[in-house]
């Protein structure tokens, strides 16, 4: 499940690296966004390493 959804966010979701955004200036909402693909991506690699 974690695998897909990391390649949807992958697809959907902005990168804010390839933006070089600066962690300190974000908006609430790219924090979130970030937040958010690395609960994933964590989830997604736990399960491959855990297997």
């Amino acid at each position: 499940m974690y695998k897909l959804l990391a390649k949807l966010n992958k697809l959907l979701l902005p990168s804010f690296t390839k933006q070089q955004l600066d962690v300190s200036k974000a908006k609430k909402w790219q924090l979130a966004i970030i937040a958010w693909r690395y609960y994933v991506t964590s989830r997604a690699i736990d399960k491959k390493i855990t297997k």
